[in-house]
Parts: C-alpha cells; structure tokens; sequence
C-alpha cells in the first residue's frame, strides 16, 4: 500500500487520470440531468462534452490555467447548445479548486468569478418548474456555496505551501550566513594564530641567528663573549618555548597542563626586558617613556608589546651591522602612542608599501592588524635622512 502510495505521488496525473476515468463512467452510466431540465438528448454531444470534462480533470496539475479555460469554454458550448448540467460538470469545482491553489493570480481571480457566477447562469438557462423566486434563490445560494469553498480551501493551500516555502528559504539563508560567520570566524582565528606564531618565533629565532653567528665568529679570539652569546641564546631559546606553551595553552581551550600554569601573555611592563634582550644581542637600543604610566586594556598591552617586539626584530633583520633603535612609550590622557625609530638602512619598500610579496611582510601586516582591532592607528615607512619609522596610536578611556 505505502508503496503505491508512494508512486501516486510521484505521478500525480496518473491519479487524476483515474478519477477522470471514474467520473466519465458514472456520467454515462448516470445519463444527463438535461433531461430534466428540457435540454438536448443528443448523446454523442453529451458524451463529448463529458468527455472534455473529464480531461480537464486529467491535467488539471500540469496545466491549471489552461484546463480552467477549458472547463468555462465547456460551459459556454452547454449554455449555446443546450446541453443540460451532467455529473461531469463537477469539473468546474475541482478546477476551480486548483486554480486556485497552484494556478496563476489572473487564472485563480478567474476561477473564483466563474465560480460565484456558475450556478446563478444555469439557474437562469435551465429554471425548474414550479419553484417559487425565493426558492430558485436559496437553490442558486446552495450550488454556489461549493465553488466559494472549493476557491477559499484552494487559496489556503497555496497561502500554506508558500508559507512553508518562505521557511524553507528562511533556513536556508541563516544555514548560508552560519556558514559564512563560520569561516569568517575560522579565518579570523588563523589571522591570530598566525601573528602570534610570527611575533614569538621571528623575534625569538632572530636573536639566536644573531647570537649563534656572533659565538661562531669569536669562538676562538674571546671564548667568554661566545660562551655569553650561547648562554643568550639558551635564554631567548627558553623564552620562545614559554611563549610558545603560552600560545598552545589558548588554542586549547578548557585544557590544563599538570605541574604548572601558563606563561602570562606579554604587558608593556615586560618592554623594558625586551630591550634588555636586544641590547644583549648587539643592538644599540634608547627607550624612553613619557606621561604617567597606569592599567591598561590587555589587549593594549599586547599590542604594544608586540609592535615594539617587531619594530625592533626588522631593525635587527633589515637595519644593517651598525643600526640603531630608540622606542618612546607616550601615555596621553586618552591614548598610548608608539614610536621605534632607527638609522639602518631600512625594509624594502614592497614589505610596507604592498603588504610584502612571496610571504613576506607578514610582520607589518600583523601590525597594522593588531592596531585595527583595538581601534588605533598605525603608520611604517621610511624615516627622513634614512632608516625607518613605526609609529602606533593605541586609543585608551580618559584617566581620571
């Protein structure tokens, strides 16, 4: 049963097909009600009136309007040539009821009006005998109330299938737009994995370059300046895991490691040290600090470490043997400003003018990425009479 169930839906107009079968029995088999009413007995007429009826019946889903046309112009060959009401104009109310669901908005006004308009024509073509005026009305009120129905019952199906429509298309937008936050989130999350993962390992690693490559040149000539080199480069080496354990601790979230906590993220009380470091490894560094020094966001206080850590990594990496950095920390009432100067040589311009090329310039890029989160300002280019400039404005709450 399911299974021809089944394959009646998925083949409607066999469905319709067969009811249209059974109704064209049952109207020759039933004769004419024209009979009655003083219309033609001419048969082969009956037979194909009720026969096209019938068809309307049959195809009534894969051509609506055309069948609803069908069906009135039917009615106006009953009305011309005297073919009296038969069982097969049930027709008319099924089309009516079609239409009205899946039909054109024209097709459905359409249907409604022949409708209405049906049983007050075939009153007035066909009258009875011997019924009073009030008596024709409450019979034309009777035949009429199904059309009305039919059409109210079939425009509630097609308010219902197009509102059951209206959620499906509903789901599927808010799917497509979860999937999009989705991958924006993804994305947003590799950008900061990949700043962190270039601001721990870029400064850390060229420390070590620069100490390695020192130890290697005075090895022979001073052993305590390459054993202090290598004690550097133990440190910056132990650092670099803890910031690293640090940064993996983030990533997995709700995870705890035993024995211990994770390293704290850097502040800008921790600048200080970073200096220390890079003065260590033979880069003359000034620091200054400027204003009244107070809390800040911790948001703030990473970024700023992490452009000072960076700043001063492209001076080591691009300034030249013989450069120099100073890094002035300004707190104003309302803000955190960030200037690291040097007198190298400076980056290449494609690193800072065109975001880098070949993957590089991924520093800078994590800058200007850092500063646009906390809603500050980044500007890096070359400085007048040579080297390079990074200034930041980081915007804070008035202090009170």
């Amino acid at each position: 049963m399911q299974r021809l169930y089944d394959f009646l839906r998925r083949h409607p107009t066999w469905f319709d097909g067969f009811w249209a079968l059974v109704l064209f029995g049952l109207s020759a088999a039933t004769g004419t009600a024209g009979q009655e009413r003083g219309g033609t007995d001419s048969m082969p007429l009956l037979a194909s009136v009720g026969f096209l009826l019938c068809l309307v019946i049959a195809l009534r889903r894969r051509m609506p309007e055309k069948m609803l046309l069908l069906a009135i112009g039917l009615g106006v060959v009953q009305l011309t040539l005297d073919v009296g009401v038969t069982l097969a104009d049930f027709a008319l109310l099924v089309i009516v009821y079609t239409v009205a669901a899946t039909g054109a908005r024209w097709a459905s006004t359409l249907a409604l009006f022949t409708g209405l308009s049906a049983a007050t024509v075939a009153q007035l073509r066909w009258p009875q005998e011997d019924v009073s005026v009030p008596g024709m009305v409450a019979v034309v009120v009777f035949q009429t109330v199904p059309f009305a129905l039919a059409w109210v019952l079939g425009d509630s199906a097609r308010t219902r299938r197009a509102y059951f429509a209206q959620l499906e298309e509903r789901a599927a937008r808010l799917e497509k737009e979860r999937e999009a936050q989705a991958k924006v989130a993804v994305a947003a999350e590799r950008a900061r994995i990949a700043r962190e993962l270039h601001d721990v390992v870029a400064h850390n690693v060229s420390v070590m370059v620069v100490q390695a490559d020192g130890a290697a040149y005075v090895m022979e000539a001073a052993p305590d300046q390459a054993k202090k080199a290598l004690e550097t480069i133990s440190s910056t080496g132990r650092q670099a895991l803890a910031e690293m354990r640090r940064l993996l601790g983030v990533l997995r979230t709700g995870e705890h490691q035993e024995g211990g906590e994770y390293v704290p993220q850097p502040d800008v009380e921790q600048i200080d040290d970073l200096v220390q470091q890079c003065r260590g490894s033979g880069l003359p560094v000034d620091f200054k600090i400027e204003g009244t020094p107070r809390p800040l966001p911790s948001g703030v206080e990473l970024t700023a470490y992490r452009i000072v850590q960076e700043a001063l990594t492209n001076t080591r990496k691009h300034g030249g043997p013989n450069a120099g950095a100073s890094v002035r920390l300004v707190y104003f009432d309302d803000g955190l400003g960030l200037l690291v100067e040097d007198d190298g040589k400076g980056a290449p311009h494609e690193l800072y003018e065109e975001g880098g090329v070949d993957g590089r310039g991924h520093g800078l890029i994590g800058m200007r990425e850092r500063v646009g989160m906390v809603g500050g300002t980044l500007d890096a280019g070359p400085r007048p009479g040579g080297g390079f400039r990074i200034s930041a404005l980081l915007p804070l709450k008035p202090a009170h």
